[in-house]
Order: C-alpha cells, then structure tokens, then sequence
C-alpha cells in the first residue's frame, strides 16, 4: 500500500538554550510551548484528590488493614494488568496486608470480575476484592461477590458503560462525575493513585508507626507504573510521561526491580540506556507472551520476584513464550494477508475489517489485527474460537473511528449480535456467536462508513523532516532519551535523500545498509527490520529513525528504516 509522507510543523521557536537545536525542533511540533513543560519531575504530578472514588476505596482498604482482612486482587491477562496486580501486591504487603492476585486464564474465563472467578478466588478466603485494570463493566461479578458478603474496590480505566457494578468504591477517571484532569492514567496509573493515596491517609493518622510497619517509598515501583502506561499504550500526557520518565530515570540508575531487570536482560537491552519505545517493542511483548498463550501468573510472578536469580529464570521462560508467539503471529498475519489478497484492488477493501480462520489462536489475535491495520490501514477485528459455538476478537482502529462506541452503535442496532464487548478509542474486544461472524463482518463494515471518509484511508506517514545536523552518539541518546515518547508524543521520524553505499540481507528477512545522507554528507549504518528485498535504486528517500547501536560494549549511531521511497504530500 502506498503510503504518502507529510512532514510535522516545526516552529522556530527556541524553547531552551540548553538543549540543542534538533530537540528544540522536535518539543515544539508536540505541542511543548515553554521549558516548563519539560519538567517532569514527581513533584508535578496531578494530586489524587479529584479522582473520584478515592476517599471511599482508601476507608475499604484502611479498615482491611487495621482488622487483619485478606486482600484479594484480581487483574487482568496483558502488561497493564500484570503490572497492576504486581504494584497492587507488592505495596500492600510492605504495608503488612495479606494480599494474593488472582488473573482470569483467558481461554477458560475470558476478561474481567466474572462470577466464575469470584468463586475461584472464595477458594483464597478473601474479605475484599480489588480489580486493578478491569472491573468497570462487570456488573454480574461483582453483584456476586456482594452477595457472597465481600467488600469490592474497581480499579480501572476502562470506558464504562450506562451502568456501573455495584462496587464499594470505583476509582476510574472515565467514569461519570470524575474531576480528574488527565482521562489518559493505565490501569496501573489508577492503581498507583489509590496506593498513594491509602499511604498518605495511614500517615496522617500515625499507622505506620503505631504498627511498626515502615512506610513504603512508592517511588520504588515506578518502573511497574512505567512499563504498564507505556505497554497500555495511553496517550502520554504530561502526568503520564511523569510517571514514565521517572519509572526510566530509576531504571537507568540501577533501581530497577529485579523481575524488571530481568525483563530488559532476556531481550537484550541494556538497562543504563533503556527508552519508553524498549519499553513497548522489547519489554512488553516478553511479559504479555504469558498471557497470551499460557497464564499470565508467570509474569506477574517474575514481577514479585525478589531474588535476581530466580527471576532471571523467569524471564527466559517469557522470552521463549515470546519466540512461539513470534510463530504463531507470523504464521495468522500470512493467513490474513493471502485472504486480503484476493481482493482485486485496495479500494474495493471493506472499511472496516473483520477476519477470521478456525485455526487462529485468541491470545494472538489483537496483534494480528494491530499488524494488518498498520499494513492496510483500516479498523480491523480479528476473531478465533472461543467457548463452543462463539468467536473472540480483537479490535485495533485508526484515528477518527472511537473502536468501543463503534461496536455499542453495532450492538444497539443489531440487537443479540454481540454478546458481549469492551475497550478503548484504539482497541476493543468482544464475543459473537461463530455463526454471526458474517453478520458481524458486515455491520463492522457498515459502521466503519458511518465514521471514516475516504480521505481517512489514506496511509500517511508524519515525519520531523529532514535532518540538518550531523547525529553523533551524544545526540542520538538526546533524542532517544527525550522523551518519553509514546502514543500522543510520538517518536522523532525523519525523512530524507540518501545514496546507498552497500546493502545486504540479513537474517532472512533484514536488509541492512550503508547510505549517505544527501544534505549532511554524514554516512549511516541503518537496518530496514522485516525487509528481505534489495533497494533498486542507488539514490532514494528514507523514513527513519535514529536508534544507538551497543556492540562489544561501543555505541555507535544507527539508523532504522521504516519506508523507502514514500510520496511526499505537496501543499
């Protein structure tokens, strides 16, 4: 598909005379209008105050405290929620709480509070429940755990829907009549609100001392909040990239956790120099291979883990889940894309995308539908079998279709359709029975048109232009380091002429280059990941990023190429 390049704005504006110019450059055209804004220390984070829901979770949670009472929390199958249950875990029981997790398997209970993981957790005696990343639409589990004589506290960030659960408390800044500023927190940001929030509500009242009970320096888990809002893939805001610049800073001073630690070790990184995109692309798939083929207890485990040996071990049994996802994903993509291939010309392609094969495996399909979004760009749901007779799927969307509020228009219109559904802007899941897969694909496509013009379909790629210096290792880790970069603060893409010097393949399926940039005559190492095909011509245009190359203990400065030759937009 052909994609057409359109270069950011770049005002002139110096907004620091310490920083150099490039990243001047780079602030400016995300919006940052004064050095203010680049402060990110703690110091700056929004208060918990206007989080509704706050005073109410903190009096279940103190009362569980002083009288004793089982904990138990229960999270969800992906990096948010393994980081949740994680923070969740380890802040209670420094603060002396019995606290277990408990997180649905997802190909025997599916997603969320359900009344069949309400009885698995009675097995563990628990007085209050805390779901921590999940909870806001399941109304009939936790009707059953009141029923059952438990205390419930949801943590989420979720979309609700018209009816919220009949909790103790909900801590959740999308649900209605929440005066939190930023609607952007992960799970785990909520999680570490109500924890900071608890702790401050002990202090005041002397707990900590009346109890022996040292107080917890919740500073110390920023590397868990860090790694869930980065992997969530929430916009960052400026309250988020606090939360995530200083879960890196402490990562980077080697402060980390060791599970964490053990994460960045398995996929090769080096955690003196590890960034928010490690974040997402190394770290992140390696935890939520867990979940998506096996049990999600591993990586919250690995989390929990206090010694460095163990958790070591830990994180190569992720890293080998990783490489069978790796199969199992590339195996669906190639499926996918062979059907999508019968289709004579892209414009003939429905809108909205909806695929399905029986053999395609559910703990893969969001990424599946992730990757033929970004190929295609459309919406797309991807669907495998469920529990007999449904489907499970998937949704990614693109901008200007709300993905969540996409399929409550399909299920008010078409109704019995979904059985049952939730999300975000950007990504969605639900259940439909197998033989309404037809019906579904159609009503997704109809949809899709309701929302996205033709113009919305057209891939496009935004880049930072040209660059008009020479990038040596200081400045690459700058940019690299500049951050955080994330969703709503994209990563610096720039574009430019370049000859190529020499190319090969790598891999199989890398094509790695030497090429010259025509403005700034400085040569460049770069690789194209996923490319197994020779550039035919010796003088081209590529997008790209800067990346730091650590080999035998000596960075060098590299390129990665994400397209060549693009079109460039005019005005």
């Amino acid at each position: 598909m052909t994609k057409t390049l359109i270069r950011r704005d770049a005002p002139g504006t110096a907004l620091s005379a310490d920083l150099p110019p490039l990243l001047n450059r780079l602030y400016a055209s995300r919006g940052v209008t004064t050095s203010e804004d680049l402060d990110l220390a703690l110091r700056h984070l929004l208060p918990p105050a206007d989080l509704k829901g706050i005073p109410e979770a903190v009096a279940v949670l103190s009362a569980a405290l002083d009288a004793g009472e089982r904990i138990l929390i229960v999270g969800d199958f992906d990096c948010d929620g393994a980081t949740s249950s994680a923070l969740m875990v380890s802040v209670l029981r420094s603060m002396g709480a019995t606290a277990e997790y408990l997180v649905p398997n997802r190909f025997e209970y599916g997603y969320g509070l359900t009344p069949e993981i309400v009885d698995v957790g009675l097995g563990l005696e628990p007085n209050v429940i805390v779901t921590v990343d999940n909870g806001i639409s399941s109304m009939a589990g936790v009707r059953y755990a009141k029923d059952m004589g438990l205390r419930v506290v949801v943590t989420d960030h979720h979309l609700p829907a018209a009816e919220l659960p009949p909790a103790d408390a909900i801590v959740n800044p999308n649900q209605p009549g929440c005066g939190f500023p930023s609607k952007n927190l992960a799970g785990v940001g909520v999680a570490f609100y109500l924890l900071s929030a608890l702790r401050a509500s002990l202090r005041r009242r002397g707990w900590f001392e009346a109890n022996g009970v040292p107080e917890p320096n919740l500073a110390d888990r920023l590397d868990l909040v860090s790694l869930g809002t980065v992997a969530d893939v929430v916009p960052l805001d400026r309250n988020n990239r606090v939360l995530v610049n200083e879960g890196l800073r402490r990562i980077r001073a080697g402060r980390g956790l060791p599970g964490i630690n053990a994460l960045i070790a398995a996929s090769g990184k080096d955690a003196r120099f590890l960034t928010s995109v490690d974040m997402a692309f190394a770290l992140a798939p390696r935890l939520n291979a867990a979940g998506r083929l096996e049990d999600m207890s591993l990586g919250i485990n690995c989390l929990l883990e206090p010694q460095p040996d163990k958790a070591r071990e830990m994180a190569g049994r992720l890293n080998e889940l990783n490489v069978s996802r790796r199969g199992i994903e590339l195996d669906m993509k190639e499926q996918a894309e062979a059907s999508l291939a019968r289709v004579e010309a892209v414009d003939a392609m429905a809108v909205g995308l909806a695929l399905y094969e029986p053999d395609w495996h559910q703990g893969v399909v969001g990424i599946v539908a992730s990757r033929i979004k970004d190929r295609y760009n459309r919406p797309v749901f991807a669907f495998a079998p469920g529990d007999p007779g449904e489907l499970k799927g998937s949704g990614r969307s693109i901008e200007g279709l709300h993905i969540r509020d996409a399929l409550d228009a399909i299920a008010a219109r078409y109704q019995g359709l979904v059985i049952k559904f939730g999300g975000h802007a950007m990504a969605a899941g639900l259940s439909i029975r197998e033989a309404d897969f037809p019906a579904f694909r159609d009503a997704f496509d109809e949809e899709a048109r309701r929302w996205l013009a033709r113009d919305d379909l057209e891939a496009t790629i935004l880049s930072d232009g040209e660059l008009e210096c020479q990038v040596d290792v200081s400045l690459a880790r700058q940019v690299l380091e500049g951050g955080p970069w994330g969703q709503g603060f994209p990563p610096p893409v720039f574009d430019g002429n370049f000859e190529i010097l020499s190319q090969k393949i790598v891999g199989g399926r890398h094509l790695k280059l030497k090429a010259r940039h025509a403005k700034t005559d400085q040569v460049f190492d770069a690789i194209a990941f996923g490319k197994d095909r020779l550039i035919e011509n010796r003088h081209c245009r590529l997008v790209f990023r800067i990346d730091v190359n650590l080999y035998n203990g000596l960075m060098s400065v590299q390129l990665i190429v994400d397209e060549v030759d693009p079109v460039m937009k005019t005005a």
